[in-house]
């Protein structure tokens, strides 16, 4: 085996840079409940000791303090209230109280709520989160405000909001935006030089297509992104773009934009084959994620694993260009053999 030349961070950033790392790195999406399940089969005290074991290079991510107002119970920052939802293995959170959905106006709503001010977050523990974790890429700042909108006024109002209320959806996104905005410009101030990318995500695509039209997604989403993909880039960091789905159709846009890497890559969706994903963007961006997570990890032989992970770094992986991870957060069905075998096989294959 070869020996490691290039730290985590190091890895990272040469694939940002469309040079060639020592080998390709490896991510890691998995919930709590999953991770927890994979702490205990590697005999693992913390999750960094399980990853570092798996040798992997994960982002730890830099957040503010929050100092605000205590919002009640089971209820976040916007006043959206939440419920767990149990599914046997694990349990989800789900928004059962939504603030704006009963308002018809954006009079209505400028009267009635108030916003989260960037006064209620303190970002003087930042320098204290890097110590440890010099080595390795920070992920700090970032949006995923159409996430909060749906919370906000509820998942059918929200989309219907875009045909039928417009006027609500751009001031609303507008505050989220700027929230956003004025949070990362912080970060990246306060620590500057330490942030290696920005999460600028929002689910556009559904199992088959977008959930979005083209003109909604230019008119209410991009402007936001672009602004916030600007300042990143003012900072010298990079766009860590996450699109869930069957994505296809708005790629080239978000590239223009400014995204410098797209996740997850689920390619058993229609239009996001491994080949074309390469083909048509893999010389202008990275490309991060591409194990199957809806079929594969959960429910596929080690044997299909170890394929899979070497088809992924033959397609994605050649010339460089890909970082390797699961194509969304890791079930707590998922056999923990298949995880180990998924970074096995990259760590033993993916020598560039």
């Amino acid at each position: 085996m070869p020996n490691e030349t290039l730290t985590p961070k190091e890895r990272w950033l040469a694939v940002f840079r469309h040079e060639k790392p020592d080998r390709i790195p490896m991510d890691y999406w998995g919930t709590d409940e999953a991770t927890l399940k994979m702490m205990k089969h590697l005999g693992a005290a913390t999750k960094r000791e399980m990853l570092e074991k798996m040798r992997v290079d994960f982002a730890p991510e830099v957040k503010p303090e929050y100092v605000g107002p205590a919002p009640p119970e089971l209820t976040d920052v916007f006043g959206c209230r939440i419920r767990w939802v149990d599914y046997g293995s694990g349990a989800y959170d789900e928004c059962v109280f939504h603030p704006l959905a009963e308002y018809g106006s954006v009079a209505e709503i400028k009267r009635n709520y108030k916003w989260p001010d960037p006064e209620w977050w303190d970002y003087g523990t930042l320098v204290q989160q890097l110590r440890g974790y010099e080595m390795y890429p920070l992920k700090g700042g970032g949006s995923e405000p159409f996430l909060i909108y749906k919370n906000l006024r509820g998942p059918e109002l929200a989309f219907m909001d875009m045909i039928e209320n417009p006027e609500i959806v751009h001031y609303c996104l507008d505050k989220l935006f700027g929230l956003a905005y004025e949070n990362t410009r912080r970060i990246l101030e306060t620590i500057p030089g330490k942030v290696t990318f920005t999460y600028v995500a929002e689910d556009m695509g559904g199992q088959t297509d977008l959930m979005f039209s083209l003109k909604h997604i230019r008119e209410f989403l991009l402007p936001g992104m672009k602004r916030i993909m600007d300042l990143t880039h003012q900072a010298g960091a990079y766009v860590y773009h996450h699109n869930d789905g069957s994505c296809r159709r708005i790629i080239p846009e978000m590239i223009e934009a400014g995204i410098d890497l797209l996740n997850p890559l689920q390619w058993r969706c229609p239009g996001m084959e491994r080949e074309g994903l390469k083909q048509d963007f893999g010389s202008r961006i990275v490309l991060h994620g591409g194990v199957d997570n809806q079929y594969t990890l959960p429910f596929g032989s080690v044997a299909e694993v170890r394929q899979e992970v070497l088809d992924d770094i033959r397609i994605l992986g050649e010339g460089g260009g890909y970082i390797l991870a699961p194509c969304h957060n890791i079930q707590p069905i998922t056999p923990p053999e298949n995880v180990v075998a998924m970074y096995e096989t990259c760590y033993e294959n993916g020598w560039i």
